[in-house]
């Protein structure tokens, strides 16, 4: 990974900070996107001290703003002329419902919305930068979701598995979408499932001990962002560091073009 240049939202904790560790490990420059400049720096510090690499660049970002996934964008296309690797990490689980600073269901606006926007603003960077990959950090839950068009941010009817798992699926939905759409250009699109983890995001403190720590969380991301034999496979769904089959609704390419579409007009009536 020497000379590769890769990015990693929600940076700071769980499979994110144990992803960056990893690929400094490897020898990459990493960026680290965190939304508490304290908590970040702290990770970013430990990241140089543990792995002697000090190539680890830290940017604040507010993924649930999509100003500021604008204003990140525009960062990272300033400050380098290469992206190799575009790690969407950032995740949270809600038990009740939150509204974003645009008005959106807190859940969508992490895991797809702002997935969606930071991509597609840095994808002409990624392929100057070709072989260049992204990977989707989605899970299993997405199995229990459903694409409600009448009540995407979910207003109505709020479940944190239901809403949650909606999040996740519009996730690999767009990562299939995305995979037709960049064939031939040398760019790369995966998701994946983590494992039942330890981190932060909402699984319940007395079920950790039976639970994969962050470390072994990061292995199929890091597996997808360095393996060579994985370098030309695009839209695929990944579960311990092999493909697997995702929900049969994942699948529904009429599905996927039509979250697409809706999703250009929640992203452009935002602002």
């Amino acid at each position: 990974m020497k000379n590769k240049i890769c990015l990693v939202t929600g940076a700071n904790s769980g499979i994110g900070l144990e992803t960056v560790r990893g690929l400094a490990q490897r020898g990459a420059r990493v960026i680290m996107v965190c939304r508490d400049p304290g908590k970040g720096e702290a990770a970013r510090r430990d990241i140089m001290a543990t792995t002697g690499n000090g190539m680890v660049d830290l940017l604040i970002a507010d993924l649930a703003s999509l100003k500021s996934v604008r204003q990140l964008a525009e960062q990272v296309k300033t400050r380098y002329s290469q992206l190799h690797v575009l790690i969407h990490n950032a995740g949270l689980m809600s038990k009740q419902r939150e509204v974003s600073a645009d008005g959106f269901e807190m859940q969508f606006a992490v895991h797809h919305l702002a997935v969606f926007l930071l991509t597609d603003l840095l994808l002409d960077l990624l392929k100057k930068s070709a072989p260049a990959r992204i990977i989707n950090v989605s899970s299993m839950i997405h199995w229990l979701g459903k694409i409600n068009f009448e009540d995407l941010q979910s207003a109505r009817k709020f479940g944190a598995y239901r809403t949650y798992g909606q999040s996740k699926l519009a996730m690999i939905l767009y990562t299939y979408a995305l995979a037709t759409r960049l064939r031939g250009t040398g760019v790369t699109v995966n998701a994946l499932h983590p494992g039942a983890v330890a981190t932060n995001i909402g699984m319940p403190a007395w079920l950790n001990p039976f639970l994969a720590t962050p470390e072994q969380g990061a292995r199929t991301t890091l597996y997808l962002a360095t393996a060579p034999e994985v370098e030309r496979v695009t839209g695929k769904y990944f579960v311990n560091c092999k493909e697997a089959a995702s929900s049969r609704a994942s699948n529904d390419r009429n599905l996927g073009a039509r979250l697409w579409t809706v999703t250009e007009q929640l992203i452009a009536a935002a602002g």
